[in-house]
């Protein structure tokens, strides 16, 4: 690795740290540099899914006081998540490549609509609850969809923020930045187990994992101060954004 690249890799990491800890899709930098830079593509996905990990765990430390009295449900979704990166790995190493990502900007896509109609049917589904707490929290719907989100997250990391948020968004009544805070810790799961499976059985660029993993983690400091700052309707207004920006980079990559 030359010292330019080793700039522009460190450069991108806290690029993507920033964008995970705001909404998502960093890997949407950090994948293109690193496959750029001439590294083969399975081994830039593993080595990103690792470098990534600090820097999601380092934004979810800066919405604590946003997740403040909502750790038990935390914990139920991050189970989820949880079991969702292990299935997304095992597919990751066994199928070919393409036969997922052929989706990926058809999920995307359908992600950042509902970030767009989120308001509307959250006042129509806060209508119907009628103060159910049950419904409140989720239930096992959501707990599902962030099941199938872990497995995209674990397979390819890219906008999976962008989905969870879209899909909590929709069947939870809760404030933006806290979801916002629920959504980094849960991709904080999908990338530390993604990371541990492939650190003992996939190809690793450790150089790159040490350059991302300390960008990232200045990016996420940096990202979730920003973040927090945001009223709701501009944060919704980055996520459709950097969602769009996903859809097309996918279907030109």
């Amino acid at each position: 690795m030359t010292w330019w690249h080793a700039v522009i890799i460190f450069i991108a990491g806290i690029w993507a740290g920033t964008i995970n800890a705001v909404v998502g899709s960093g890997t949407l930098v950090t994948f293109p540099v690193l496959v750029a830079l001439g590294y083969p593509p399975l081994t830039a996905t593993t080595s990103n899914a690792i470098g990534l990990a600090p820097g999601t765990v380092s934004g979810a430390i800066g919405y604590r006081a946003e997740l403040e009295g909502y750790w038990p449900q935390v914990i139920r979704y991050s189970v989820a998540s949880f079991f969702g990166a292990i299935g997304g790995t095992i597919l990751l190493l066994k199928l070919p490549k393409d036969a997922f990502e052929t989706i990926v900007p058809v999920l995307v896509g359908l992600a950042v609509i509902l970030v767009i109609i989120q308001p509307r049917v959250s006042k129509w589904v806060a209508r119907r609850r009628q103060g159910d707490e049950t419904e409140h929290k989720g239930g096992p719907l959501l707990l599902f969809f962030i099941f199938l989100i872990g497995i995209y997250g674990g397979y390819f990391t890219a906008a999976q923020g962008v989905m969870l948020m879209a899909v909590m968004g929709m069947m939870l009544s809760q404030p933006l930045q806290r979801l916002n805070g629920v959504k980094n810790v849960l991709a904080a799961v999908v990338n530390i187990i993604a990371g541990l499976i492939y650190a003992f059985v996939a190809p690793i660029s450790w150089p790159v994992v040490a350059l991302l993993a300390v960008g990232s983690t200045i990016g996420g400091q940096v990202g979730a101060k920003i973040g927090r700052k945001l009223p709701p309707t501009v944060l919704r207004g980055v996520i459709v954004v950097i969602g769009l920006a996903a859809v097309v980079q996918l279907l030109l990559k």
